[in-house]
């Protein structure tokens, strides 16, 4: 029984390991773009009376969560991506991850907000998203372009829940309407 659930994750996930220059040739393209949920922050939610200009009010990366945003930025670096753009939540948890996974500035976007707590705002938010990504990709180059943020919002966006530090491979059109996806899970899965 073990030997075939080792034989499933090798199935599984080592088309992500197998070619490691795959990642990195996609997202030089203009057809891909890499949404990533922040990673580690304990919790559900945020307090009730957050305040997004006071992190102190939010939930926030805990030291596995800080760790986990290094490891990913390392491991996305093997894979050669060695340039990027990327653009995170206003919330703290995002930012925090954006700039741990060490591509250099970036850029906050309220398209990435979350709206957990208003579950009214999904089409708007994912409208919102596809918008952001079609403007992005036009000047986009041959950087990647990497979105941080929230379940919420990538579940919307894919359908795809994900947890913590999980990344997913969008194919998009021009409009950034998503195509296709691929789950990448946190890098600590292949070590």
């Amino acid at each position: 029984m073990f030997k075939a659930f080792i034989l499933l994750c090798a199935a599984v996930f080592l088309p992500f390991v197998s070619n490691a220059s795959e990642l990195s040739e996609k997202l030089q393209s203009s057809e891909y773009v890499l949404l990533m949920r922040h990673t580690r922050a304990p919790g559900i939610g945020d307090p009730e009376k957050f305040n997004l200009n006071d992190c102190s009010t939010q939930r926030n990366l805990s030291d596995e969560g800080k760790q986990q945003a290094i490891r990913i930025g390392n491991w996305l670096k093997e894979q050669g991506v060695t340039s990027a753009s990327v653009l995170s939540s206003p919330w703290c948890r995002c930012k925090d991850t954006a700039k741990l996974i060490n591509f250099g500035d970036i850029e906050v976007a309220s398209a990435l907000s979350s709206f957990f707590n208003e579950t009214n705002k999904a089409n708007q938010r994912n409208q919102d998203l596809q918008h952001l990504i079609s403007e992005k990709l036009k000047f986009k180059s041959n950087h990647a372009l990497i979105l941080v943020t929230h379940e919420v919002n990538i579940s919307g966006y894919t359908g795809e829940s994900v947890a913590a530090g999980e990344m997913v491979l969008a194919k998009v059109d021009n409009g950034g309407r998503l195509q296709t996806y691929r789950l990448v899970p946190r890098p600590e899965i292949f070590k």
